[in-house]
């Protein structure tokens, strides 16, 4: 499998499965309803799991670009592969969305709460105060990295099986960190499925609040750039 079809499949394996509960925890008339953040998290976990697994051996399990910045600053991945990784992880995270909406769709229709819908989606903070939410997302996202690092570092990597630490980091960072704006940590993670919602005929739909979509996009970047930076200072 080449580089850009396991970052593609994977990146939309993370999606179906990680907004799929979501979707299964906010849409009406599910089985999950109302089943709260931990199952939202634990879902991702799992989302995060399987993707980094299926991966691993071909791509090096991206699956975010703020990753694979932080990859290239570190010198770990050649700055000409940069856009196939991004280009790759967009395009699967759309792919996954669209699959979270087919699989849920009779749900979509019986879903009044527009916000609800859009949440399915994308992030949105439960406080909107967009500077404190950039800050949010870039701290969440310095530790996902710097996480990664040491996880992935080739001292200590057990290769496919990095899956699992990696998994548990999102669980951690999930339910000790998501409570702000929702843990995008991840600008393919947010980006593409909101566009997916900007263009989808749904009914009950609100906007997609493009006013906040720099936050997801910019703050796990930014985190990532610190990140690759700390662990190029303590790793010398």
């Amino acid at each position: 499998m080449s580089i850009f079809l396991a970052e593609f499949f994977s990146t939309a394996i993370l999606i179906l499965f990680g907004n799929g509960v979501v979707a299964n925890v906010l849409l009406a008339k599910t089985k999950g309803q109302n089943s709260g953040l931990i199952v939202i998290a634990f879902g991702w976990a799992i989302a995060v799991f399987t993707a980094v697994f299926i991966s691993a051996s071909y791509s090096g399990a991206h699956l975010n670009p703020a990753i694979s910045l932080a990859f290239a600053l570190e010198g770990r991945l050649g700055w000409s592969m940069l856009s196939t990784y991004w280009t790759a992880q967009f395009g699967g995270a759309m792919l996954g969305q669209l699959l979270v909406w087919l699989s849920y769709r009779n749900h979509y229709v019986e879903t009044e709460d527009a916000l609800s819908i859009r949440a399915s989606f994308c992030t949105s903070p439960a406080i909107r105060d967009l500077p404190q939410n950039f800050l949010s997302e870039l701290i969440a996202t310095f530790v996902l990295v710097t996480g990664v690092f040491f996880i992935a570092s080739p001292a200590q990597s057990l290769g496919a099986l990095d899956a699992l630490p990696v998994a548990l980091l999102v669980l951690g960072i999930g339910v000790s960190l998501g409570g702000t704006t929702g843990y995008a940590i991840n600008p393919a993670r947010d980006l593409g499925p909101r566009i997916v919602h900007t263009f989808l005929p749904m009914e009950n739909k609100t906007d997609s609040d493009w006013k906040y979509a720099w936050v997801p996009l910019l703050g796990p970047l930014s985190g990532a750039a610190l990140s690759a930076l700390f662990y190029s200072f303590v790793s010398a």
